[in-house]
């Protein structure tokens, strides 16, 4: 791992990691190796062996999930210090659920599916921690459903920006920038790029948002959802 290790890090940023003293989070890194992808490139691929387990280090990238009919629907963003294809850890041999996509240039720690479950059983809270993250991602499915059945595009549409706010958003002058494209937020809302370009012309005009190449300035979440009446909906 070069020097590499948790302290660097910190371990503040790795929900896999808690509950482990430094030196066993070291002695788990050390086990990884290291691997670098460009930004498009798929690291996972649906449907391939679950063979691997991997951790965000640098980077962004997003799950998605590939219908029988060949449309793409993005689900959740991966940031540093995150891990996926936790299917690995499982004795039966499995498969991966979803693609996991780099959004930019991406550095990814990576260990093989015989060498983390052999960590795992040395150190189990590795595998409570993997259980607590899984919670924590049913709880997100959980949510997302029940918007899609019971919100209005606008509301699925103002719910993915704050989401995106909070996860992967970049704190400036004038707002919170989320670095993402009308095409990725209309699909992780499920409505279709014209309705998403549509509200959010909407919100530009009501200078709630700002709407750049490939980025959205989100100005202020509490004039946000005051503006788009949808502060009951949502909570921040």
């Amino acid at each position: 791992m070069g020097g590499m290790n948790a302290l660097k890090f910190g371990t503040a940023n790795l929900e896999w990691f808690l509950g482990l003293e430094p030196p066993e989070i070291d002695l788990i890194l050390a086990a990884a190796k290291l691997r670098r992808f460009p930004a498009g490139s798929v690291m996972t691929l649906q449907g391939d062996p679950a063979d691997r387990l991997m951790m965000m280090w640098t980077g962004r990238a997003h799950y998605s999930f590939e219908t029988p009919n060949g449309e793409k629907v993005i689900l959740m963003w991966i940031r540093p210090g995150e891990v996926f294809g936790a299917s690995a850890l499982a004795s039966r041999p499995s498969t991966y659920l979803t693609n996991t996509q780099a959004v930019r240039d991406s550095t990814v720690l990576v260990w093989e599916r015989s060498e983390i479950r052999s960590l795992a059983k040395r150190f189990p809270q590795l595998l409570e921690n993997t259980i607590l993250i899984a919670v924590d991602y049913f709880s997100w499915y959980v949510t997302t459903h029940t918007a899609l059945v019971s919100k209005t595009a606008e509301e699925r549409l103002a719910q993915v920006l704050f989401g995106l706010a909070k996860s992967i958003g970049q704190k400036l002058s004038g707002g919170i920038e989320i670095d993402v494209t009308n095409e990725e937020v209309a699909n992780s809302a499920n409505i279709t790029p014209y309705t998403a370009s549509r509200i959010l012309s909407k919100w530009q005009h009501q200078n709630v948002i700002r709407k750049g190449r490939g980025k959205i300035l989100l100005r202020s979440p509490e004039r946000f959802f005051l503006r788009a009446d949808l502060s009951r909906q949502v909570s921040p």
